[in-house]
């Protein structure tokens, strides 16, 4: 099935600015200050960005980038969730990465950045901005200081993704699993989490059977309690133990 990509015009024509639009500009711009790869640019260059950015609210479920798709460009996720995937050869998805509010995400050779033969796909409804090629490059070379954030950043992500590696070299699946809640309670500073089996299942390499069942077990052992597309954490040391299996 062939998914079309949503964002074909990344620059649009500038036109007489109406009072709902300065609204749209001001609320963007506020969202690009919040972005920690921006925040020692000064005003006038952060007003130039807002020109070459487009803002979109993206649903549940909608693809932003699919494998056939060839656009090279950045996406700023201000809100949301966007899960970073590839689809095995029969059909199993395969999460790459699980994208957080406040970081970037897209086809960007230049930095390292693929999304190449992948898909990236909304999973809580999201507030994106996204950038075109030519902007970024621009903006990395009048501003080195972004360039080096963007390298920390995806150098983090490398880390992260090797341990990942280890852990689905090392770990049972129990263990997986309880990490994973962990790791995404601390991200959302929050004990309940939105999110459904089959997700979790892709997030750590297992069967949706599999997962349901061991999640059967946690709440019987008083560690989670299950809801329809949410696990809420009960009881974190008891998870913590876990990761010891």
């Amino acid at each position: 099935m062939k998914i079309r990509a949503p964002f074909v015009a990344l620059h649009k024509p500038r036109s007489t600015t109406l009072p709902s639009d300065k609204m749209v500009i001001t609320q963007k711009q506020h969202y690009l200050l919040t972005m920690d790869i921006f925040r020692d640019l000064q005003p006038d260059v952060m007003e130039r960005l807002v020109h070459q950015t487009e803002m979109r609210t993206c649903r549940r479920g909608q693809i932003l980038y699919s494998q056939e798709d060839r656009a090279e460009v950045l996406f700023l996720l201000k809100r949301g969730r966007v899960q970073i995937y590839r689809l095995t050869s029969s059909g199993k998805r395969l999460e790459l990465a699980n994208m957080a509010p406040g970081t970037f995400f897209g086809e960007m050779p230049l930095l390292g950045e693929s999304l190449r033969h992948a898909y990236a796909e909304v999973v809580e409804e999201a507030l994106v901005c996204v950038m075109s090629r030519n902007d970024v490059e621009r903006l990395m070379r009048e501003y080195p200081q972004v360039a080096l954030r963007m390298i920390e950043v995806l150098g983090q992500r490398l880390a992260f993704c090797e341990a990942r590696l280890e852990e689905v070299a090392y770990r049972s699946v129990p263990a997986r699993l309880a990490s994973i809640l962990l790791r995404m309670s601390n991200e959302v500073q929050g004990e309940e989490l939105r999110i459904t089996h089959q997700e979790l299942g892709d997030m750590i390499g297992a069967l949706r059977e599999s997962v349901t069942k061991i999640l059967d077990e946690f709440q019987r052992e008083g560690l989670v309690e299950l809801c329809r597309g949410r696990v809420t954490l009960r009881n974190i040391a008891g998870l913590k133990a876990h990761l010891e299996e």
